[in-house]
């Protein structure tokens, strides 16, 4: 479905000299630098794939994204997606993908949703028949019903959201790029976003790119990762393994119903390798090594030594991993 090899994006940045006889000597030779902000980077996807191209802000993503879309055309190196060479064959390449980015809308401000879906079909020239039946399909499962005739510029976050990437699917894409899908968004309503995205991989083999920092949304609908920084890809692989290796803290906050200090909740925990630290009078957080053993120990422990109105378990962020990936020098630590 996707092939790239030894991709490379460079811009020139006009660089601005001090002082008022910089500024002058600007008006008449200007000077620039070459930034590589994608640089030779390979990667192959199977059709029906969901991968998750994830990294720090500034890593080379969207620019990747906008070059495998065709809105960026390389310096060097090759793209081939679903046949087609995205720069080159631009008109043609669109119709088979479709792109949700950030908080670009494609629906019309003050049009309905539905409105907005029909002119888009006809931009697409979709069957009507075919196109009625596949626009029902994506209402019922999204359940847009309850306000889809309703102006766009009256819906909420999550409404507008789960509508966008209606519109990115009314022709029937083989391809769909989303980056940051759930962001802002509460969680029954990324719940049924990330249904909705896993059902339709399941029944129309349709090969999904994701970009997030939720890494809750990377694993409720990924295994495969690739992942940048400084335009590079360091890491290609499984989740799971990426995890395993470099997201290796867990810290978990309990609130209490009576003033608890951390003192005496190290105290209960003991030999367990953990380390407590004090947010207020009525909570604590717990850090300790990633552990599918030390875990559930912790828990017990600390529910049954004190009375715990809520719990929280946070892995490892994305923006940790990056960091962990990274030796203390700045180079790029082995995975492999």
């Amino acid at each position: 479905m996707i092939h790239v090899k030894d991709l490379q994006k460079e811009f020139k940045i006009h660089q601005s000299r001090s002082g008022l006889s910089g500024a002058l000597r600007d008006l008449f030779k200007r000077e620039y630098k070459t930034v590589r902000a994608v640089d030779s980077i390979s990667f192959d996807v199977e059709e029906g794939e969901i991968f998750a191209l994830i990294g720090e802000n500034g890593a080379g993503k969207s620019t990747t994204i906008k070059m495998l879309t065709g809105i960026l055309t390389p310096t060097d190196g090759e793209i081939q997606i679903n046949g087609f060479v995205p720069f080159k064959q631009r008109e043609a390449y669109v119709k088979s993908i479709g792109v949700v980015f950030g908080q670009r809308s494609q629906l019309w401000w003050d049009l309905s949703p539905l409105e907005s879906f029909r002119l888009l079909r006809r931009v697409y020239k979709v069957d009507e028949a075919e196109g009625s039946k596949w626009l029902d399909r994506l209402i019922d499962e999204l359940e847009l019903g309850s306000f889809v005739s309703q102006p766009v510029r009256k819906l909420s976050l999550g409404q507008r959201m789960r509508c966008e990437i209606a519109a990115s699917l009314i022709h029937k894409p083989k391809l769909l790029f989303l980056d940051e899908p759930t962001v802002g968004l509460d969680v029954l309503v990324k719940q049924k976003i990330r249904d909705f995205l896993h059902n339709l991989n399941e029944t129309e083999k349709m090969t999904i790119l994701l970009t997030t920092h939720d890494v809750s949304d990377i694993e409720a609908l990924c295994k495969r990762v690739i992942m940048m920084d400084q335009g590079r890809v360091i890491y290609d692989g499984q989740l799971s393994n990426l995890k395993d290796k470099w997201g290796d803290r867990t810290e978990v906050s309990f609130r209490f119903k009576k003033p608890t200090t951390a003192a005496s909740v190290r105290e209960v925990l003991g030999e367990l390798g953990c380390e407590v630290i004090d947010e207020n009078d009525l909570a604590v957080r717990v850090r300790m090594k990633r552990s599918q053993e030390l875990l559930p120990q912790v828990l017990a422990t600390v529910m049954a030594s004190f009375e715990v109105s809520d719990v929280q378990v946070q892995e490892a962020s994305t923006e940790e991993i990056v960091r962990n990936i990274y030796s203390a020098d700045g180079e790029v630590a082995s995975y492999g």
